[in-house]
């Protein structure tokens, strides 16, 4: 943990919880277009102890790495938008 920080500073106790918990259908469906791009098959039954923890790691490496560029994209737009 870094300098000044300790656990009791966390108030949720699932790190994983979302910030806008309307945002998990688009998460759920960006999960899906990611498999598929990738060639990984999800389980229709919600189950995922039958896939690879590779598999899983490469979805969700490539989630975050296009959230970091939407959000980039985002920031460079507003950026624009206080320089007029």
């Amino acid at each position: 943990m870094a300098t000044g920080q300790s656990r009791s500073s966390n108030n949720n106790s699932n790190s994983n919880s979302l910030l806008v918990p309307q945002a998990s259908s688009a998460l759920d469906q960006l999960k899906y277009e990611v498999a598929q791009e990738l060639g990984i098959q999800i389980p229709q039954d919600g189950y995922y102890g039958y896939m690879t923890s590779y598999d899983t790691g490469s979805i969700g490496g490539s989630i975050t790495r296009r959230l970091v560029q939407i959000a980039e994209q985002q920031l460079a737009g507003a950026s624009n938008n206080f320089s007029r």
